[in-house]
């Protein structure tokens, strides 16, 4: 018997019900259904619409259905459409009719909004947690090359020499961007749509803001036709989780060039690359190859997500059950990615012989050009003084460096006193805020290292089981943070969501910056061997990561 099927008096076709099921690609939701029913069990018997006994008797039942989920016990059938159905056909087999007293008040329209609003918030916060990984690995990279010397490009010419640290530095600025994206995203999708039902309400006196906190929420969506048609926090996830994927692929298109034989300029760690079937030498990028093509799933999942929200009406459309096709790619590509890189970055070496021997002299035309605007000349006229003496030396296959003070002076008088034409001076005369002068260089590290102490989170508070009539600190649906776990209020405690296993990969290996300060030395937490704990440990793992 179908929940939907009073209307209905005919058998569904095999067609119809393999066409219209989800069930596979909701398992992953099963931890969130039971907490959000767990959560709703006990609002009805707050609102006394069932008795405290039948909420206790649901509460655990739910708890124990969790577990078999959990333990792989579980027993997923074709003939159950979704994930709610099969956990309620499961709490029918364990308690019997108490199990259809629980769907009071409430719809699976907003039921699934509540599910997947809170696997986006576990993965808004993984993600959060894996890019202070991955910026830290970079910040400290940079770190160990801030004094080397490398040429920068643009259209893929060399421009002007920087240090080592500043393409490093700019790809941690750019995570930190996407940091605050996700963090941005946090707050809109960590709403309860619950007690909206399939659209205008419950007709029961349900307590939103006691349901909301029983689930975790920080508070209630206030409309409640909007609460269950509302898919923008999906979107703004896969579109922020496409943005990050961006920019890694541009870090990933970085690391390509800088390892190939004609840069020659990183070596990748052997443990992250593999070689050819065929070909003895090779040694390929694989890791950076692959999140680039993952890069092109994530941002056709973004584009899916707008295309599958742009025509429907208000209210629930059964459109709507293909939002997890994007949302379960973007976070599958996304958190991977995400430490993967983090793992591997720190095992990078730079052949700075090599990254400076590739500065060519040409780098410094810009100098010659600062420095004959230092003595007077506007800079369009000493453009051209300098442009001609390149075109000169290339005509004659030499380099600027090759140029006698006769040949400097003759294309100016005011060439009588010449700049030091070496790649290293040229970055130490950058004077502006944020160059690549290695005073600014040391200024961003140090700047960056702060800003992943103060948004690492602080060490999770206990769990506080609130009394029934009763409000939290700071009153009724204000929440201690984004724990995702708290204890229910009775009638009936919640079990707590099955943890997946901690993430296989390990931290990535920080390293101090020694004496003096830096990430060592501010907080963090220091394995045995002086390494600081992953920032992503400190929110806990997130739930519902993997199909389960």
């Amino acid at each position: 018997m179908k929940t939907w099927q009073g209307r209905i008096d005919v058998p569904a076709s095999s067609l119809f019900e393999a066409f219209t099921s989800s069930a596979v690609q909701d398992q992953r939701l099963a931890p969130y259904d039971i907490r959000v029913s767990q959560a709703h069990a006990n609002t009805l018997a707050r609102a006394g619409t069932i008795s405290r006994e039948q909420a206790e008797t649901l509460v655990g039942a739910l708890g124990e259905i969790g577990a078999e989920i959990a333990g792989g016990q579980f027993a997923w059938r074709d003939d159950l459409e979704d994930v709610h159905t099969h956990i309620e056909s499961r709490l029918r087999q364990k308690i019997g009719e108490t199990a259809d007293a629980l769907h009071a008040g409430r719809s699976r329209n907003d039921q699934v909004a509540a599910d997947l609003r809170l696997y986006v918030k576990d993965q808004t916060l993984a993600a959060m947690a894996a890019l202070l990984d991955l910026q830290a690995s970079l910040v400290l990279l940079a770190e160990r090359y801030q004094n080397d010397i490398m040429p920068g490009y643009t259209h893929l010419q060399q421009a002007q020499p920087l240090l080592i640290a500043q393409p490093l530095l700019a790809h941690a600025a750019m995570l930190g961007r996407d940091w605050e994206r996700f963090r941005d995203g946090l707050a809109r999708t960590d709403l309860s749509p619950l007690g909206s039902a399939a659209l205008a309400g419950a007709t029961f006196p349900l307590d939103r803001r006691f349901l909301a906190e029983g689930c975790g929420f920080a508070g209630i969506i206030s409309n409640s036709l909007d609460a269950v048609s509302d898919r923008d926090f999906l979107v703004e996830f896969v579109s922020a989780a496409a943005l990050c994927m961006t920019h890694l692929s541009r870090l990933s298109e970085d690391l390509i060039l800088w390892s190939s034989v004609e840069f020659g300029f990183v070596r990748l760690p052997d443990a992250f690359a593999s070689g050819s079937s065929m070909m003895p030498q090779k040694k390929n990028p694989d890791v950076a190859e692959l999140i680039r093509g993952k890069t092109a799933l994530v941002i056709g999942y973004a584009t899916a997500a707008l295309t599958l929200v742009k025509g429907i009406p208000l209210g629930y459309n059964r459109d709507l059950q293909e939002d997890k096709t994007p949302l379960f790619g973007a976070a599958d590509a996304l958190l991977p990615s995400l430490q993967i890189l983090a793992a591997l970055l720190p095992e990078l070496e730079f052949d700075t012989v090599r990254t400076a021997a590739a500065v060519s002299s040409f780098t410094l035309a810009t100098d010659l050009a600062d420095h004959l605007v230092e003595r007077g000349l506007p800079f369009r006229t000493a453009h051209g003084v300098v442009g001609r003496l390149v075109s000169g030396c290339l005509a004659q296959g030499r380099d600027l460096a090759d140029l006698s003070a006769e040949e400097f002076l003759s294309a100016s008088p005011l060439f009588n006193e010449l700049p030091e034409l070496d790649a290293a001076a040229s970055v130490r005369r950058k004077r502006t805020e944020g160059s690549t002068h290695p005073d600014e260089v040391a200024k961003q590290i140090d700047v960056l290292q702060q800003e992943i102490v103060e948004r690492s989170p602080p060490p999770p508070t206990p769990p506080t089981l609130h009394k029934e009539g009763t409000s939290p600190p700071g009153g009724r649906g204000a929440t201690t943070g984004h724990s995702s776990s708290k204890e229910l209020p009775p009638p009936g405690e919640t079990t707590p969501i099955p943890q997946h296993p901690p993430r296989s990969t390990p931290p990535p290996p920080w390293r101090g910056r020694g004496p003096g300060g830096g990430l060592t030395g501010v907080g963090m937490r220091l394995t045995a061997d002086n390494r600081p704990g992953c920032c992503a440990s400190s929110y806990g793992h997130p739930q519902g990561i993997a199909p389960i």
